[in-house]
């Protein structure tokens, strides 16, 4: 099983639960519609990393504050990325089929670290630099879906296993990227940061 590190103890989460379309500036982006309702979709364990690779030219980088559950509840926070190959999810969404092939292969979910959160869930904010540029940024008030909103829909269908990470959607700034390049994704209360990850394409 693959694992993650919080308070200094390896977790294997059973799933990544992840939220899709929670910004409303990133649904225009791509030419999608606004969900009526939310869209969750789970990447299994084996899709989980700690290290960034290339996988293909059309493979696009998502970064997203995710949550760590324990007992049903957040108890930690980290930043993420959620590898999407672009051209195999747009031919499964035309066909309406479902997107594991583009979303749940080995080494998608590229998670860093994740630390005790006990701040206001209103004052997150996250930053996605590449190669020194901002490419994304996120705040609590920009997300369609709140995470308390997100864990009690998930709730009414699927279970929490200790271990399990939300990751709670991405805004605007998806992009492709190249071997190389460097990652840096902070998660943010207000001004102090939370945590801090780097990643450098291989």
């Amino acid at each position: 099983m693959k694992t993650l590190h919080f308070n200094n103890t390896p977790l294997a989460p059973s799933k990544v639960v992840c939220i899709g379309r929670n910004y409303v500036e990133h649904i225009y982006e791509l030419n999608n519609e606004i969900p009526s309702s939310m869209v969750v979709f789970n990447k299994p364990n084996s899709a989980i990393t700690d290290t960034l690779a290339f996988i293909t030219p059309d493979t696009r980088y998502e970064g997203e504050i995710c949550f760590l559950m324990i007992s049903g509840k957040i108890a930690g926070i980290g930043f993420g990325l959620d590898l999407t190959k672009g051209e195999i999810q747009n031919h499964l969404k035309s066909k309406g089929l479902p997107w594991e092939r583009a979303k749940g292969f080995d080494g998608s979910a590229v998670l860093g670290n994740f630390v005790p959160f006990n701040a206001p869930l209103e004052s997150l904010r996250m930053t996605l630099h590449i190669n020194g540029v901002l490419t994304q940024e996120a705040t609590y008030e920009l997300m369609i879906y709140k995470p308390l909103e997100m864990i009690e829909e998930i709730k009414t269908f699927m279970s929490f296993e200790d271990g399990d990470v939300i990751m709670s959607g991405t805004p605007k700034g998806v992009n492709t990227y190249s071997i190389d390049d460097e990652f840096i994704g902070r998660i943010y209360s207000d001004e102090t940061l939370l945590i801090e990850n780097r990643w450098r394409v291989h």
